[in-house]
């Protein structure tokens, strides 16, 4: 069953929030959502969809770039500006890499091609939503010389340094924390991270490594996050004398 458990026991649906201005697309994406029992706030415009975030808890945001009052990726900046976590995917017909990245360093956690398979749509939305879950439950508190990563709070705390993640970023940091000095290939981390190994993908998990590193470098000279010529990324727990 798809939802989170309240205290009386209830499963409530998990919530999602759709942002598509081509009724016929997301009429079809509305139905299989619905088809796979989470609860769905359907918006047309950045406007409408700042509304819904402002009152709602939402677990995941599917949102296309072009939109009547603007490109998406500007509310994906702001929610990132203004520290909300909330998974963020991109539906997009723009499909260079330079878009993609574009999109990535906005802040989003992952992107989507128009047109798109129905069934791919459904795998990566169940992926996204079952994999937060899965790291949260897994160990709620890391401790390593410097660096506290809390699973439950979703909060890195870097040699006295609040880190401002996105949901994805965060989650890439705790599975890497979570297997410390374990090499992964870009392929693993996209099926352990995103849900998904599709090939051809792999420089998502580039952009997002990327993105980490530029935080985590502000807080300390140590190299947290390695890269293995050939191979793929490690986390190296910093030394006990480093700053």
């Amino acid at each position: 069953m798809n939802g989170n458990t309240k205290n009386n026991g209830h499963v409530s649906p998990q919530h999602i929030l759709l942002v598509e201005d081509e009724q016929d697309l997301a009429k079809l994406i509305i139905l299989n959502l619905k088809a796979l029992n989470y609860s769905v706030d359907h918006a047309t415009t950045l406007k409408q969809a700042m509304q819904i975030i402002e009152h709602k808890k939402l677990d995941l945001i599917l949102m296309d770039r072009m939109l009547p009052d603007g490109d998406g990726i500007m509310l994906c900046q702001q929610l990132r500006q203004a520290q909300k976590q909330v998974p963020i995917m991109l539906l997009t017909a723009k499909d260079s890499e330079a878009d993609i990245v574009l999109g990535l360093e906005a802040g989003a956690d992952d992107y989507l091609v128009k047109p798109f398979s129905v069934l791919e749509l459904r795998a990566r939305v169940k992926a996204h939503l079952r994999r937060g879950q899965i790291l949260h439950n897994h160990q709620q508190q890391l401790d390593f010389n410097g660096v506290s990563i809390n699973a439950s709070t979703r909060e890195v705390l870097a040699f006295n340094n609040a880190l401002e993640l996105t949901a994805r970023e965060f989650d890439l940091l705790l599975f890497l924390a979570q297997h410390p000095l374990q090499v992964f290939s870009r392929l693993q981390l996209l099926e352990a991270v995103w849900g998904y190994n599709y090939s051809g993908y792999e420089h998502t998990v580039n952009s997002h490594i990327n993105r980490l590193r530029n935080k985590l470098s502000r807080c300390s000279e140590h190299d947290l996050v390695k890269t293995v010529w050939g191979v793929g990324y490690k986390f190296s727990p910093p030394e006990a004398h480093a700053h």
